[in-house]
């Protein structure tokens, strides 16, 4: 059922681009009422703007119904878990030794005034 409101949306998206290249602009209204062309026109001296623009405006409605219906699907697919599904077996070594205190690293906790030189901060008078 999905496949099939997909194709759907498909072909109206392609009719809506179709029926928008179709339409002319504003501007062109302005030379067919002069008399210019107007009897070359396909739908009349008039145009086809009314027809195309209940046809675009009926094709957007049935655009958004099928976006819709295809959000409504998704969703209800959609389930949401806490469990991630994964089966890793988790062990705890209760036999862990603690780190002798030689192999730690030691800071030196002289300051650095101390060493090599004095002080390397100016003083404040």
């Amino acid at each position: 059922m999905e496949q099939i409101i997909l194709a759907v949306h498909l072909i109206i998206a392609l009719a809506i681009i179709g029926l928008i290249m179709l339409q002319q602009g504003k501007g062109a209204d302005m030379g067919a009422s002069f008399g210019a062309g107007g009897s070359q026109t396909l739908f009349g001296s008039d145009g086809g703007g009314n027809i195309l623009t209940k046809a675009t405006a009926w094709l957007v409605v049935l655009f958004f119904a099928s976006s819709f219906a295809l959000a409504l699907m998704v969703n209800q697919r959609s389930v949401v878990e806490d469990d991630l599904g994964l089966d890793i077996p988790v062990t705890v070594n209760a036999e862990a030794e603690a780190p002798v205190a030689d192999e730690l690293p030691v800071l030196d906790d002289t300051p650095a005034s101390a060493t090599a030189g004095g002080d390397d901060l100016p003083e404040l008078d």
